[in-house]
C-alpha cells in the first residue's frame, strides 16, 4: 500500500514522465511514482518521492547512509559515488548518485540512483522535522539522458502551504 507525505508538497513532472500507484510500480514504501516514457532493455528509469518524521535529531548524512545500507541488503551490490550537502541551515538537503547491481523484473542490471534528501518543517508545526527523499532510478545507459529531467524536477519541490493533500503535480 502506497505511504503518504509526512508534509505536503507540489512540484512538476517534467514532460512525457506519467504517474502510476506506487503498488501498480512495485514500490509500495512510496507516496508517488512516475515512470519515463521509453524503457531501456526493459527497465523503465522512474522517480519516487517517500518521506517519513523524524522526531530524532540523524543527520541526512546518517540517513543516506541507511539507505545504502538498505539497498546493500536488497542488491548484490550499491556504491556510493558521489555525495555533497545542498540547501542552507533553514532548508538543508543533501544528494548522492549510487551505482546498484540488481535483479529487477529477473534480469540481472546494472541501475544508477540519484537520491535527493530535503528537510522540511511542517507547516502546520514547525517544530516537526520532515525529511522527503526524491529518487531517480534508471539503467546506466539511460541515466545520462534522464538525470536532467530529474534535476529539473528537484528544482520545482516546494512545500504546499496552500492545500491539505501530500502531493500535487
Amino acid at each position: 500500500m502506497a505511504s503518504t507525505l509526512p508534509v505536503p508538497i507540489t512540484f512538476r513532472l517534467p514532460e512525457g514522465w506519467r504517474v502510476v500507484s506506487p503498488d501498480e510500480a512495485g514500490a509500495p514504501g512510496a507516496a508517488f511514482v512516475a515512470l519515463h516514457p521509453r524503457p531501456d532493455d526493459g527497465f523503465t528509469a522512474n522517480i519516487t518521492i517517500d518521506g517519513e518524521y523524524r522526531p530524532d535529531d540523524a543527520t541526512l548524512s546518517q540517513l543516506a547512509d541507511a539507505s545504502v545500507e538498505g539497498l546493500r541488503q536488497a542488491s548484490a551490490s550499491a556504491q556510493v559515488t558521489t555525495r555533497r550537502e545542498i540547501g542552507g541551515a533553514e532548508a538543508p538537503g543533501l544528494t548522492q548518485t549510487l551505482t546498484v547491481s540488481t535483479v529487477a523484473g529477473g534480469v540481472p542490471r546494472d541501475l544508477v540512483q540519484a537520491q535527493v534528501y530535503l528537510s522540511l518543517l511542517d507547516v502546520v508545526d514547525p517544530r516537526r522535522r520532515a525529511v522527503v527523499r526524491l529518487v531517480l532510478t534508471a539503467t546506466a545507459a539511460q541515466f545520462p539522458e534522464v538525470l536532467a529531467d530529474f534535476q529539473d524536477f528537484v528544482r520545482t519541490v516546494r512545500p504546499d502551504t496552500e492545500t491539505d493533500t501530500d502531493t500535487t503535480s
